[in-house]
Parts: C-alpha cells; sequence; structure tokens
C-alpha cells in the first residue's frame, strides 16, 4: 500500500484486529439513544432529505491524522479497517459499520481552548450504533478481535451484549432537558474590527488581487450549569429539518453540533452530489414577501456574482474526478429565518475511490473559503483572531464502502461543559458594505442562539 509521506498511518490490523459487527431491529427512538448515553461519547447524523438516520455512543476505535496528507491517511486508515470487517448478519445493510468524524478547517489547525479536544482529522468507530430506515430502527454492536479469534464462536456473546444494550434502552424513560438561562454572551469580535478588515479585504478586490473572501466571527456563551447539547438538537430538528443536523462528540461534554444547509459532498458508488449554497437574504412575514425578497436575491448582482464564483469553483476543482457533471437550476432554498440562493450539482466520478477524495477537492469551496482558494485562506488567517476549528469544514459520516455524506459544518457550535462558542461568516466581494455583512452574520447566528434558549440580541 503506498502511503502519504510523513503520514501518521499505523497498520490498523495490527493493532486493533478484526472489526466484527452485528445487529437486531430495536424500537427505540434516536433522541432516547442519545439522551441515555449523556456522559459518552455520541454521535449523530440526520436529514429530512434522506428516510434515514445515524447515531452512535462509545468508542470502538478512534483514527486520528495531522497535517497536509490528513484526508488520504484517513482514506488509507479506512480503507484497512473495513478491509476484513466482517458484519454477521445481512437483515439491513444500512446497519453495517460506519465512521462518524470530521476535519478541521485548515490542515495548520492547533487547538486552542474551545477545541481542546478536537484533532485535524477524527473519525470515531461507535460501539453501539442506531440507524433509522424509514419506520425501522436497528441497533448495532461494534467490536475488534483478535486475528485468530473465531467470530462465528463469538456470536452469541455479541448478540447476548446487543440484546442487553435493546432492553436498557426499551426501559429508558426520557427526560425533559430545558436549557437554563444564560449568565453572559459576548461578541469578542467589536464592530470596528469588523468595518476594518472587509474594508482591507474590498480594497484588495477593487485593485484584482481577490474575488472573494468568507470572514467569520465568534460568539461566546457561557452557563451557569451545564449545557444541553440534546435539548439544542431537538430544536434544532423541529425547527429546521431541512438541514443536515450533527453532533460530533468525542469527549463527553465536549461536543461539536448544529444543522447546516449545506451538503459539501455525498458518494454512493460512483455517483457524486453536492451543490453551490452562497448569497442570503432574510425570510418575509409572509409566502408573498417571501417571492420578493427571493427575487430580489436572484437579480442582486453582488450575491449572483458571489454564487457563480463557488459554482466555478466546485466544477473546476470536481471535472477531474468526474466524466460527466451537471449544473442544476438556480433557485433558491427557504430556511426558517433565512434564504440562500442554491444550486444543485451532480455528477458520475472517472473512479469508485469513495467519497473522500471529493471531500478532499472541494473543501473550502469558495461558498466558506474564497477565491483565489490560496490568498483567502491566508487572509482567513490573518484577519480572524479566533481559529476556526472545525467551522466551516467537512463532518459527516463514512461507510465500510468508502460511500458518504458529509456537510460543511456551519450553523455549528462547539459546547465545553457550561461554555458554547458559535460561528457565523459573510461571503465578501468588491461591493460587500461592513455592516450588510455584519447584520448577514448576526441573522445566521439565531439558529444556535435560540437553540440555546437565547434571542439575538444583534438582529
Amino acid at each position: 500500500m503506498n502511503l502519504p509521506k510523513n503520514s501518521t498511518y499505523t497498520s490498523i490490523p495490527a493493532q486493533y484486529g478484526r472489526l466484527i459487527s452485528v445487529h437486531i431491529p430495536c424500537d427505540v427512538s434516536l433522541a432516547a439513544f442519545l439522551q441515555s448515553a449523556q456522559g459518552q461519547p455520541r454521535f449523530y447524523w440526520e436529514s429530512s432529505r434522506d428516510d434515514v438516520a445515524f447515531a452512535g455512543i462509545g468508542t470502538a476505535l478512534e483514527l486520528k491524522a495531522w497535517g497536509a496528507d490528513r484526508f488520504e491517511t484517513i482514506r488509507h486508515h479506512a480503507m484497512e479497517l473495513f478491509a476484513d470487517a466482517m458484519v454477521l448478519n445481512e437483515e439491513e445493510p444500512l446497519a453495517a459499520p460506519r465512521l462518524f468524524g470530521g476535519f478541521s478547517f485548515r490542515d495548520d489547525f492547533v487547538p486552542d481552548v474551545a477545541w481542546s479536544d478536537f484533532t485535524p482529522a477524527h473519525f470515531v468507530l461507535p460501539h453501539y450504533q442506531l440507524v433509522r430506515v424509514g419506520a425501522t430502527l436497528w441497533l448495532s454492536i461494534n467490536a475488534n478481535i483478535p486475528y485468530g479469534e473465531n467470530p462465528i464462536g463469538l456470536l452469541p456473546e455479541l448478540k447476548a451484549a446487543l440484546q442487553k444494550k435493546a432492553d436498557e434502552l426499551r426501559n429508558y424513560q426520557m427526560k425533559s432537558l430545558s436549557q437554563q438561562a444564560h449568565t453572559d454572551l459576548t461578541y469578542p469580535m467589536p464592530y470596528g474590527v469588523w468595518e476594518r478588515i472587509i474594508t482591507d479585504a474590498t480594497k484588495r478586490m477593487t485593485i484584482g488581487e481577490l474575488n472573494k473572501v468568507v470572514l467569520s466571527r465568534v460568539a461566546e456563551v457561557r452557563f451557569a450549569e451545564r449545557v444541553h447539547v440534546d435539548s439544542a438538537l431537538d430544536y434544532l430538528a423541529q425547527t429546521y429539518p431541512e438541514t443536515y443536523r450533527f453532533l460530533f462528540e468525542p469527549r463527553p461534554y465536549h461536543a461539536f453540533y448544529g444543522a447546516t444547509p449545506e451538503l459539501l459532498a455525498s458518494v454512493n458508488g460512483k455517483q457524486v452530489e453536492t451543490m453551490a449554497l452562497a448569497g442570503s437574504i432574510r425570510r418575509g412575514n409572509s409566502l408573498a414577501e417571501d417571492d420578493i425578497y427571493g427575487n430580489e436575491l436572484l437579480n442582486s448582482p453582488k450575491d449572483s456574482y458571489e454564487h457563480q464564483l463557488v459554482i466555478d469553483g466546485v466544477k473546476s476543482r470536481l471535472e477531474a474526478l468526474t466524466e460527466n457533471l451537471n449544473i442544476g437550476t438556480t433557485g433558491i432554498m427557504r430556511l426558517s429565518n433565512i434564504q440562500h440562493i442554491h444550486t444543485p450539482i451532480s455528477g458520475t466520478l472517472r473512479q469508485d475511490n469513495g467519497v473522500i477524495p471529493v471531500v478532499e477537492a472541494l473543501h473550502p469551496t469558495p461558498a466558506l473559503g474564497g477565491n483565489p482558494r490560496e490568498l483567502a485562506m491566508k487572509l482567513i488567517g490573518d484577519y480572524e483572531p479566533a481559529p476556526r476549528g472545525w467551522y466551516g469544514a467537512p463532518v459527516g459520516w463514512l461507510d465500510r464502502h468508502m460511500n458518504g455524506q458529509f456537510g460543511v459544518a456551519i450553523r455549528s457550535a462547539v459546547a465545553q461543559d457550561k461554555r458554547v462558542w458559535l460561528y457565523a461568516g459573510a461571503g465578501i466581494v468588491a461591493d460587500s458594505e461592513p455592516q450588510k455583512e455584519w447584520d448577514e452574520t448576526a441573522l445566521k447566528f439565531i439558529p444556535m442562539l435560540r437553540a440555546l434558549g437565547i434571542e439575538n440580541d444583534e438582529t
């Protein structure tokens, strides 16, 4: 196997043994499954666009990588892990083991206080996994056994452990988790700093050095008691069902979660789907007002230009990987509090190499980085005082066939015990105005603030 230079790759079989998985039907909700595991590592992915949702608890195995080769290193780790994996029953193929995780926005990411439990690439194979396929739920147990042991001989033991867990879950009583009042809400970046960096960026654009850069800011919230991530996820599911909801909690009470409207990449065999999502405007008070604002957005030269940069960027990065690429019809995506210009993009991959090469090629798209990419990434590092961590980066899941689905981790927050950091960004082009971009980020803070029971005092 050819490994990337300077990778942190180690032999999965030699270190961990052989992956074994068993599943059984289990009629328990994903919310109960996750809540029952508070104080343990937890993982979750769901979208109303698909008829499938996943959750995991506990850690059977972790994969991590650092540096510029982190995507390829994770791909090799995963391929080796799944190469000899055995699913001891195949009643529901979607109940087979999968990895949950993601990547940091930058490959030179160094964790700070907010991101102390996160690395540049981190994936977890849960010990227990629950999948909902339509109205049916399946509970799986994932384990690693030494080579030489008879997996069939372990089947009764694994099924017994699985049945015991299923019984515990059926008897679990859901608790009402209301979010406690916050004690402090701050926005570390003053408006004056924001105005200065936007002005500097637009000056670079007027001389042709830069076409677009996406800049973000942070809100920090403190609570007297531990943050209830479960109630925040429930609010997001109820209020923003059109989004991809996710939770990555590799250590108890250190959780990255959110509800992103933006799909980075979905790969099944050779079929790939992604999108361009850029350009924003608020919702109206009626459908008629929605249409007025939506038409205003579609006819805005500034927003149309910004959106076209994203389409062109996605197209140029996928052309080498695809045999054909279809740019769909541009329209409006409406969420509960905001509207975006949206263009679906799909194609056929030249090679069946899985989702990770597509994720690596696309990240970051001009929707979260800028154009040209290298200069935009440098300026983001220069302009933004706080590291983005996993904000704006790929987060999702990967299965044993190397298929998977990753969203762009926007409308997101990272919680650490009694503190939460929220992130919101805006695409800056030559005719951007600092106040309007500030107001747009305030609008984008709303979903995560309200999920914490907070009204956005800036809007």
